[in-house]
Order: C-alpha cells, then sequence, then structure tokens
C-alpha cells in the first residue's frame, strides 16, 4: 500500500466511526473556552491510529486528541483531525471531515480528506488529486463558476472576512457562505466554491494540511490573507479556484 492508500484508508476508517455515531448520543469533553471534543473524535482518532500503526510503524503521529506517538525523531509524521467540524457533527449539521496528512520533512507527500456523510474520500499523492466515491476516483478540476466563497468565521482575527462580507464589490460579483469546516478547501478543489478565506494558523496544522495539499495538487492559487507566499506574514490563508479569481478577492482585501 503506498502512501496515499495509506492515508486514504486512515481517513475512511475514521470517517466510518463519525457516521456510525452521526445523530446519535456522545460524550462531550471540554476543551479550552468553547471548544469539546467529543467520543466519536477520540474513536476516529484511534481507527486512524491503528491503520497507521500498522501500515507505516517507523513512522511518527500528531493527533488532535491524543498528540504525537511513534518513534522519536522520525523524518515521517502524519497529523491527523479526526473530526473537522466537531459543533457541526454535535448539532447533527452534515458538514465535517476526516483529514489525515504524511509529511516528509517540510512536505505533505499524501493526504486525505473523507467526508463521513458522503461517503466521498478527497487524496492526493502529492503530485495530483483526486475525488474517491464508491471506488471510483475521478480528477479533481477547480472552477470559479459557483461564485460561492467559504468565509471561516471561526477567526476573523484580522477583520478580512468582516470586510469582504461588507464590501459591495464582493457582495455583488460573489456570494458568502460560512460552512465551518475544511470541507470547504475540498469542495474548492472539486469546483465546487470559487474561493474560501481563513485568519487562523494554518502552518503545520491537522485541520488544514491535508486540505491545503489537496487544494494545491487539484490547481488552486493558495497563499497568505495579503496574496504573499503561504505559512508567511499574517496568519491565514486565501484560496481561489484560479488566478483571476484570487486577484479579485484580493482586490476586495486591499480596499479599505
Amino acid at each position: 500500500m503506498n502512501d496515499a492508500e495509506v492515508a486514504i484508508a486512515a481517513a475512511t476508517a475514521g470517517a466510518a466511526e463519525v457516521r456510525a455515531s452521526y445523530g446519535r448520543p456522545v460524550d462531550r469533553y471540554a476543551k479550552e473556552g468553547t471548544d469539546f471534543a467529543t467520543s466519536a473524535d477520540i474513536a476516529s482518532e484511534r481507527a486512524i491510529r491503528a491503520v497507521v500503526t500498522e501500515q507505516r510503524p517507523g513512522d511518527a503521529m500528531v493527533g488532535e486528541e491524543e498528540g504525537r506517538s511513534g518513534p522519536d525523531g522520525a523524518t515521517r509524521e502524519w497529523v491527523v483531525d479526526p473530526l473537522c467540524g466537531t459543533r457541526n457533527f454535535a448539532a447533527t449539521t452534515p458538514l465535517v471531515a476526516v483529514n489525515v496528512a504524511l509529511y516528509a520533512g517540510a512536505e505533505v507527500v499524501a493526504a486525505a480528506s473523507a467526508d463521513p456523510i458522503s461517503g466521498e474520500v478527497f487524496w492526493t499523492d502529492g503530485a495530483a488529486a483526486w475525488l474517491r466515491h464508491d471506488g471510483v476516483d475521478t480528477p479533481l478540476t477547480p472552477s470559479a463558476v459557483s461564485l460561492l466563497v467559504d468565509l471561516d468565521m471561526d477567526h476573523p482575527d484580522g477583520g478580512e472576512s468582516l470586510h469582504l462580507l461588507g464590501h459591495p464589490t464582493f457582495l455583488r460579483d460573489f456570494q458568502p457562505r460560512v460552512s465551518s469546516t475544511t470541507l470547504a478547501m475540498t469542495w474548492l478543489a472539486a469546483g465546487r466554491r470559487a474561493g474560501y478565506l481563513h485568519e487562523g494558523d494554518v502552518h503545520r496544522n491537522v485541520h488544514f494540511a491535508a486540505p491545503i495539499a489537496i487544494a494545491q495538487a487539484a490547481g488552486c492559487v493558495v497563499t497568505g490573507v495579503q496574496g504573499q507566499p503561504l505559512h508567511t506574514g499574517r496568519l491565514g490563508l486565501l484560496a481561489a479556484a484560479d488566478e483571476e479569481t484570487h486577484a479579485a478577492l484580493l482586490a476586495i482585501l486591499r480596499d479599505r
């Protein structure tokens, strides 16, 4: 099994745990502030960990809920978000994802993001990006035709999201959406979104490592929120289906 297939298998195993608990009572575990995990987050991470440990015992793994495991000094590290959109999940809102990415040094060389509700798995081998559904792989093709731009309102730290929402050019040319999950990045790769804005820290982030890698491999334009190279300068990211859409969104952000 190559690295991409391990990522797919791990994400699929985690997604099965999330799907089995969806719409049913789950235990909640308080975290910082208003954040929390559920028993489904933990079950998903343990299922993912079992796959990675069996298939790649020499690699390290960092999970959102249970931290780091594996050999000290490992040069390959799996980063895992076992349930992205926990609040959506707990509220029986079907906008959730399971994200698995493999770093070899500083680069993501394989990643998968599974939608437990639809059964779709978005994945990359580091060179191209695909959607797997019912055992069939289809190349991901970005497109801005929807004119839908997802805004992550969980982190309006610099005001960019609020600026877009109040800008007449944005409201004329695009339609805002707030999904509160990294599914928005994989939807961007699949041509279901025109753009995406997030103002939080995405550097080597368990939530974003997989979807960023998938979007980049699909050919999306992914930069920092000010158009700078990703992971430099201001925190966050601005992603778009193509250069024209990215330039249009960046121009609106700069029009203060």
